[in-house]
């Protein structure tokens, strides 16, 4: 199927020059002229699809002459026809609704047609019955609503014979080729309308994202946790280290940023006496794409006063362990092996293994950091080849820590891990270690979790000293001043809420659309995005 999106040089878009688009056009007004309304306002089916088959595929209905004569049940449903076939004086088709699809049977007596009336041919001799009209002016892709009385075929199959049947929509552009379907992955992800109408296993990942949120609602909930909503639109960013975008307040003439981050403005809610908070939310950054990456995600944030970095590790081992059994009944999962065509069985049990992130150098590369010098930490980096040298001569050796962590072990935590105590210049946000060597080491009590080699999850034990948070924002400035666009400036604002005080907290933020692609066996997340952003189209 060709792309609809082009325009001509006039501007005009090209699919209005199509063949098929021409052909639906004259069939549109030929409805109308013969007195169908073909876009009516309303229709009230008595069930969906799924109902019929759940509530008849077991009883025994009888054949097609019982449903002639009306004796079989009744009822009254809706769905895009995405098959025909005609046999005579009766046409097979199907129709889907949601993700359910099921037979129906036309008839040339008893198939009427809402607002037709039965017509003389040109020949002067026959009458053009309503089942002539389906069949020559109702297309694959057009909405109908159907009343009439369901059978079993001779094969066994569940069939609503059409007693009456409703145009509720005619559609312009065809559907994707019914042999081929709609196979192109751009094409789906860019037309995801068309995706969930050809393929309607689809549906099932959509639907179980959307029961993902709710049980992690319900989740936070149980744990009371307020949720709430910030803005989207602010005047500082912060909270992460990304670029953001920006776009201007015309009424007052500002400069704006998209948030990055949800920590600012809940923590503020924490200082004001909210002591368990969360949203669930946009958030946007204007960076790379990839199978793991896109521009606006969303973000799931959570504050509890009095708990540290250790609370939320178990916090977040019990969500997703509520979620695997209320979803599948097990902890054990079978996932994709990111970049490749195999699967493996990964176990969300908690509890889940810890490490530190010196630890993990040790056991996943052999290196062990405290007995290697900075100019040591750079030759590895450099010998590395997957960091721009000049990039890493700003690095300090908390972050070339950190780097080397990427580079060598990311690629080893398969199964669930939190990978705690990081480098303090890896975030301005975190409290330092209550262990006083490892304090003075610059070791923050912060951890990430990592299931199939990524993220799942950032947390801290929270910062509330002022005067060490003002001077980890003077450091993210002095970085911002030479050059790193990822630095977020200070912000003054929240430097003075927590000085009315915040109290000791625990936070984690959750990316939810990788959360999805995990339990959905996702291989990118744009297949769990409704609308992933995807590169302009060209001529």
């Amino acid at each position: 199927m060709s792309s609809p999106t082009h325009t001509t040089s006039s501007n005009t878009p090209e699919y209005l020059t199509h063949e098929e688009y021409q052909n639906r056009s004259r069939k549109l007004a030929e409805l109308r002229s013969l007195g169908i309304e073909p876009y009516p306002n309303q229709f009230n089916p008595t069930l969906t699809l799924e109902e019929v088959r759940k509530q008849y595929e077991s009883q025994p209905l009888g054949h097609s002459e019982e449903a002639a004569a009306g004796t079989t049940p009744t009822v009254k449903i809706a769905g895009r026809l995405i098959l025909f076939r005609s046999m005579g004086k009766n046409a097979f088709a199907h129709i889907q609704d949601d993700h359910t699809r099921i037979q129906i049977m036309f008839n040339n007596e008893h198939t009427h047609l809402e607002g037709y009336t039965p017509q003389t041919a040109p020949d002067g001799q026959n009458v053009v019955s309503a089942y002539k009209v389906i069949e020559k002016k109702i297309d694959l892709g057009d909405i109908i609503g159907i009343e009439g009385n369901l059978f079993f075929t001779n094969k066994g199959e569940l069939t609503l014979y059409a007693k009456k049947v409703t145009l509720l929509c005619k559609t312009l552009l065809p559907l994707a080729d019914k042999h081929s379907g709609l196979t192109d992955k751009e094409l789906r992800y860019r037309k995801r309308w068309l995706d969930l109408i050809t393929n309607p296993e689809i549906h099932q990942v959509f639907r179980v994202r959307s029961q993902i949120l709710s049980l992690i609602r319900q989740y936070m909930s149980d744990q009371r946790f307020m949720e709430v909503e910030t803005p989207v639109l602010q005047s500082t960013y912060g909270g992460a280290e990304a670029r953001p975008f920006t776009t201007k307040l015309n009424a007052l003439n500002q400069e704006m940023f998209l948030r990055i981050s949800l920590e600012i403005p809940l923590k503020k809610l924490l200082i004001g006496g909210i002591e368990r908070v969360f949203e669930m939310g946009k958030v946007f950054r204007n960076e790379g794409i990839d199978r793991s990456h896109n521009p606006e995600f969303t973000l799931l944030e959570a504050y509890a006063a009095y708990w540290d970095y250790n609370d939320m590790m178990a916090f977040v081992e019990n969500l997703y362990q509520m979620l695997a059994l209320k979803l599948f009944g097990t902890t054990e999962l079978q996932v994709p092996l990111p970049g490749k065509d195999e699967f493996v069985t990964i176990d969300v049990k908690a509890p889940w293994k810890r490490m530190s992130m010196k630890e993990s150098l040790r056991h996943y590369a052999q290196l062990d950091v405290d007995s290697l010098s900075d100019e040591a930490l750079h030759r590895l980096l450099a010998d590395s080849g997957e960091i721009d040298p000049k990039k890493i001569n700003s690095l300090s050796r908390g972050l070339m820590i950190a780097a080397l962590f990427e580079i060598h072990v990311e690629k080893h935590l398969i199964q669930p891990h939190h990978i705690t105590d990081h480098p303090i210049e890896t975030t301005p946000l975190c409290k330092l270690h209550r262990d006083p060597e490892q304090r003075m080491q610059g070791i923050v009590e912060r951890f990430e979790s990592f299931i199939l080699c990524g993220e799942a999850c950032n947390s801290y034990t929270e910062l509330n000293d002022p005067e060490l948070q003002r001077s980890l924002f003077d450091e993210q400035t002095r970085r911002r001043d030479k050059g790193d666009e990822e630095a977020a400036p200070s912000d003054e604002e929240f430097l003075e809420a927590i000085c009315q005080g915040m109290p000791p907290a625990g936070g984690v933020g959750i990316g939810i659309d990788r959360l999805v692609m995990l339990f959905t066996q996702a291989h990118s997340i744009r297949d769990v995005l409704f609308f992933p952003w995807m590169k302009p189209q060209t001529e």
